[in-house]
């Protein structure tokens, strides 16, 4: 069926950031969506599993060391602020 219609902005920007996202024409993205909406698909989270991992820091690596790192940088940032540079 053949039917023209008028999408609010809104709308219009979701439906062309799906085509883009999709790598999918607007007649898909459409019908696609309308069925969903319609049959009731795809209400409700989706479920995934996340699979956890060890992640250890590498020997040497002092974690305090990122506070101190991130003090610094803010205090660097404040002075710069300070004194008015810009940059």
């Amino acid at each position: 069926m053949r039917t023209t219609i008028t999408l609010q902005p809104d709308v219009e920007r979701l439906v062309k950031e799906a085509m883009h996202r999709e790598r999918k024409t607007m007649k898909e993205v459409l019908n696609e969506s309308l069925r969903r909406a319609l049959t009731g698909g795809g209400t409700g989270p989706t479920k995934y599993t996340v699979t956890p991992h060890v992640a250890e820091l590498q020997p040497g690596i002092d974690p305090a060391g990122f506070n101190r790192l991130a003090t610094d940088l803010e205090d660097d940032e404040i002075l710069r602020r300070m004194s008015g540079d810009g940059s």
